[in-house]
C-alpha cells in the first residue's frame, strides 16, 4: 500500500539521470566591455572601481600619473590598501621596460587604450568554430589555441 507522496520526495521523473550535457555547463564570467573607456576619477571609489575593472581587464591600458608621466602596458597586479597612499597596481610596461609599481594616490588618469584580445571569444564559440570546420573537412580543425595576435 502506498501513501500520499509528499513535497520534498522526488518524483520518478526527477530520479532520471540528467544528461551529461547538460550537467558540464558551468556559468562563464561576464566581462564589461570597457575597451576604449576612459574613466572619470573624481572620487576614490571611482578610482577604486575603475582599477579594479582594469585589472580584470584583459587588453593593455594607458596609466597616466599626477607628475604627467604616461604608462602604457598591462596591469597584472594590484593591492587595495585603507589609504590610496597604501594601495598600487603593478603593470607591465608595452615597451618591455621593468614592472612597475605606482600607488593609487599618484594616478590621475586611466584609459583602456589596448584591444582586449579574448573579446567576443568564448568556449562554446570556440566548439562551434572546430566541429563546423571538422564537419566540413577543412584542414585548420585542430586543437591548438588561435594565436592572439
Amino acid at each position: 500500500m502506498t501513501g500520499p507522496r509528499h513535497a520534498d520526495h522526488p518524483s520518478h521523473a526527477e530520479d532520471a539521470p540528467m544528461h551529461p550535457d547538460n550537467l558540464e555547463v558551468a556559468p562563464g564570467t561576464i566581462h564589461d566591455a570597457v575597451q576604449g573607456w576612459v574613466p572619470e576619477l573624481a572620487t576614490e571609489d571611482d578610482l577604486r572601481i575603475a582599477l579594479e575593472k582594469a585589472f580584470d581587464y584583459r587588453g593593455d591600458i594607458t596609466l597616466t600619473t599626477k607628475d604627467g608621466k604616461k604608462i602604457e602596458g598591462y596591469l597584472f597586479d594590484r593591492v587595495a590598501g585603507a589609504t590610496l597612499t597604501n594601495s598600487f597596481v603593478r603593470i607591465l610596461p608595452k615597451d618591455s621596460s621593468p614592472r612597475q609599481k605606482i600607488a593609487y594616490a599618484d594616478i590621475a588618469a586611466l584609459a583602456f587604450s589596448g584591444r582586449d584580445p579574448a573579446a567576443g571569444k568564448s568556449w562554446e564559440a570556440w566548439v562551434r568554430k572546430y566541429w563546423e570546420k571538422k564537419g566540413t573537412g577543412e584542414g585548420g580543425a585542430s586543437l591548438q589555441p588561435e594565436s592572439l595576435e
